[in-house]
Formats: C-alpha cells, sequence, structure tokens
C-alpha cells in the first residue's frame, strides 16, 4: 500500500447543537509539518464559539482543505495527514471506532450533539479585512482567480504619499488586540498563512515603537464617537455571533408576544445577608448574583410555567422538569447566554462558585458551544452597566427573563419613617402564552418579597 493510499482525512467534526459549519480563523499547522495524536491543528470560529480542533490522527500534513477566512461544513474534509516513512499504518487503539462514529453521527466527535453532513460543495466567505483608503490610481489589481489576498506586508514607516495596503484579519480577537493596543494593521506583516495576521503579529508590533491607525483617519476630539468627518459610512459586516444574536432575538419578537412587568425592590436586607454570610465563610463567598438566582428558582418552583416553552409545530406548552438557568453575560464578542444545567440541585454556595467559574470561561471564549444553548429560564444583571431599568427581549425558545438594575442608595419608607435604602428595580418579561398576569405578577412579588426579606426564602427552600 503506497503512502498516498494510507492517509487519512480528517472530517470537520460537530462543534455543537444545531451548527452545521465553522469559519477557518488560523492554521496551527502547515503542509509537511508532523502532528502527533490528539494534537491541535486548526483554530475555527463557530456562531458560538472559537475552538481549537484536534486531529485523531498522527503522521505529516500532505493538505489542509480550506484557508483561513473560508467556511467549511460539518462532515467535510479538514486535513489529510499521511503516515511518516516506516510507519506500518495503523493507528492508534480506538480510532477507527472514532471513525465510525463521526461518519454515523453517534455525537461522540467532539462536544457531543452528533455529525451533520452538508453538501459536498464549498462556499467561501470573503475575508473580514479592516478599513482602509482606497488604493492610489497607480496601485495595480490582483490577478483575475486569485482566491487567497496577499500577505500585508507594508513597512511600518509608509513612505510619504503613499497608501497603505488592506489589512488581512479574519479573527475577531486579533483586531479587537490591534484596537486595545493601538497597532496600525496595514502596517504589521502577516506571518500566517496567506499572510494572514495573527495575535503574535499584533503582540510584537505593540512590543515596537507604536504607530497611529492608519486605516482609520485621525478624528478631532469633537467626533469621537461620531460619523466620520469625511462622510464616508463604516460598513459592518453581519457575520459570526452578531448574525446569531440578531437572528435569535428578531425571531423572539416575532414570534412572542412579550409583556413586561416590574416593580422597585428595598434590596437592603439581602445586601446584609450576603454580608453575613461571606463573614462566616470567606473561603467560599457567595456573590449577589447567586442569591438571586437561587430567589429565582424558588420562584420558579412555586410558579413552574415561567419555566417552560411554547412548541408552535406541535400547538402545546411544554414545562421543563428541570430548571436550566441561563446567565446573560457580555464579552468581547458579544452577548451570550451560557446555562446552569439543572440548577435547582445545587446548593447556594454550589451555584455562587458555577456562576463565577460559568461567566469567567464565557468572557473568556472558552466555553464550548453545548453550554451556551438548551437554557429554560434567563437571569439578567444590567445593572452592572449602571441602568435601573429594562424591557428585555426574551432569549427564545424560553418564555420568561427577570431582569435585575443597578442598586443605589435612595429614600424608601421603612416603618412609616423615611429612610435611605439600597433600591433596586426588578423586571420581568414573559411569553403571555404560557400564563396571565396573575402568574407572571405572583412570581415577581414572590422574588421580590425574598430580596426584601431573604428569611422569607428559608420558608420556601
Amino acid at each position: 500500500m503506497t503512502t498516498v493510499e494510507r492517509t487519512q482525512v480528517f472530517l470537520l467534526p460537530d462543534l455543537g447543537e444545531g451548527l452545521s459549519e465553522a469559519e477557518i480563523v488560523e492554521w496551527r499547522v502547515a503542509v509537511g509539518d508532523v502532528v502527533t495524536v490528539d494534537q491541535s491543528v486548526v483554530e475555527v470560529e463557530t456562531a458560538k464559539a472559537v475552538v481549537d480542533v484536534p486531529c485523531p490522527y498522527a503522521g505529516r500534513v500532505v493538505a489542509l482543505h480550506g484557508a483561513a477566512g473560508e467556511v467549511r461544513p460539518v462532515g467535510q474534509p479538514l486535513i489529510t495527514i499521511a503516515p511518516l516513512d516506516g510507519d506500518g499504518g495503523g493507528e492508534p487503539a480506538g480510532h477507527a471506532t472514532y471513525r465510525e462514529e463521526e461518519r454515523a453521527g453517534s455525537g461522540n466527535v467532539l462536544i457531543g450533539y452528533g455529525t451533520g453532513h452538508a453538501g459536498a460543495g464549498r462556499r467561501r466567505r470573503r475575508p473580514r479585512l479592516t478599513l482602509a483608503p482606497e488604493p492610489t490610481a497607480g496601485a495595480t489589481d490582483a490577478p483575475e482567480g486569485k482566491d487567497t489576498p496577499e500577505p500585508a506586508a507594508a513597512p511600518t514607516d509608509l513612505p510619504a504619499g503613499r497608501t497603505p495596503t488592506a489589512a488581512l484579519v479574519i479573527s475577531p480577537i486579533v483586531r479587537r488586540l490591534a484596537r486595545e493596543r493601538g497597532v496600525d494593521l496595514t502596517a504589521v506583516r502577516g506571518t500566517g498563512t496567506g499572510g494572514v495576521i495573527r495575535r503574535a503579529d499584533v503582540e510584537a508590533a505593540a512590543a515596537a515603537p507604536a504607530s497611529r491607525l492608519a486605516a482609520v483617519p485621525e478624528q478631532p476630539a469633537a467626533h469621537v464617537g461620531l460619523a466620520p468627518a469625511d462622510g464616508q459610512d463604516v460598513v459592518i459586516p453581519l457575520t459570526g455571533i452578531r448574525k446569531v444574536i440578531a437572528d435569535k432575538l428578531s425571531r423572539s419578537r416575532r414570534e412572542i408576544p412579550e409583556v413586561t412587568i416590574w416593580v422597585d425592590v428595598d434590596a437592603t436586607g439581602l445586601l446584609e445577608t450576603r454580608a453575613a454570610i461571606n463573614a462566616a465563610t470567606p473561603d467560599a463567598p457567595v456573590s449577589i448574583l447567586a442569591l438571586l438566582a437561587r430567589i429565582c428558582l424558588s420562584g420558579l418552583r412555586r410558579f413552574p410555567q415561567l419555566n417552560s416553552h411554547v412548541d408552535t409545530e406541535g400547538q402545546r406548552i411544554v414545562q421543563s422538569a428541570g430548571v436550566h438557568l441561563g446567565i446573560a453575560a457580555q464579552t468581547d464578542r458579544g452577548l451570550v447566554v451560557p446555562v446552569l444545567r439543572d440548577a435547582q440541585r445545587l446548593t447556594t454556595r454550589e451555584l455562587a462558585a458555577a456562576l463565577a467559574e460559568t461567566t469567567a470561561a464565557a468572557r473568556a471564549g472558552t466555553l464550548p458551544p453545548a453550554r451556551l444553548t438548551g437554557g429554560t429560564f434567563t437571569l439578567n444583571n444590567y445593572g452592572v452597566f449602571g441602568v435601573d431599568g429594562s424591557t428585555p427581549i426574551i432569549n427564545h425558545p424560553e418564555a420568561a427573563l427577570l431582569g435585575v438594575g443597578r442598586i443605589v442608595d435612595k429614600p424608601w419608607v421603612v416603618d412609616g419613617q423615611l429612610a435611605v435604602r439600597k433600591v433596586t428595580q426588578l423586571s420581568l418579561t414573559f411569553d403571555h402564552r404560557v400564563c396571565d398576569g396573575g402568574v407572571a405578577g405572583g412570581f415577581l412579588r414572590h422574588v421580590a418579597d425574598c430580596v426584601e426579606q431573604p428569611a422569607l426564602l428559608v420558608a420556601n427552600v
């Protein structure tokens, strides 16, 4: 058997529930490199996360199926590996089973939701480039039919009158890092495949003498946050997680007849309870968010109608047996809602630990896509943005969402006397198809009462 005959083709595995494709962000290997079993070979971006994909084969890379910026469907070739010279062509134990599971869509591929099989056709996405001034009249166009852009290799100090070329940047992480470090991407030489600028390139440029961004013209201070002074529109492609957020919120507004109710509450007692708990056990602190989550779980136990979703095809309402609590988290990639499955089984301390770990992983972008789906109720602490209230959009297909505003000092009447108390606003947005105002009002009043008198929570746990 020849080496060609013994090559192993690794197909793009399923990366999570409902995901049928992924965009190649950066190859970790090149043709000719030697790889080991389970070595990360490529970084890809799905609609929910940026993940590293390990290869189940060992050998030498003979083909990379797709360039940075290209979208590959699940189940299509990703990388081809040939055995090293002298290798008998055998593969590690269990890899035959791995391949069979991958073909059958067993769910044991990467995340655990089965492998889809898209069509054999390949579609390419236009590389997402940073904006730069138009080329000068003397610039020559790239040859027709050339798929891979040339590396952005403009020198750091551009000659007077010379216009920088567009920088080839694929990863949103790299773009954000460049903005934070003040790095001019058009002056960075990309070391990735096809000249793609990688994170290491930006970090190296940031360590060198900094130069102002040439891709975005200097604006007077008066124009900060406003439209550019030259009147040019800024076009931002609606792709990746931003597109998923837009699609999901639009669907929620189309399908769900939502209603929002709210109430101001005195949270002084809740803050005192938290302080007492943490003083007693400083090694295992409990957050306000954890206490609010515990209160929500108590409320959902009394009003299970809000822990449900509408099955429009079956024309029925499905009440979930467990509470899969979603926590709205703002990240650099956009709004995500990581899920704590069967949260009702956790103690308050376990809730606090799980919330801290989950939100930190969400902001770092390390949560697998499976942890970002399947919620039945969402808790949204928008008070961290310094706002009091909101009419949030329900996380489809859930039926309700509790929002919490900032906690501030306000005048409040206590036992007939005016006092300064810690006050916050709670808002509940609910799907009017699953319940009427009595249920929603009862849930919100229960939550408010527990916030004001945390001792009531003990009677309902």
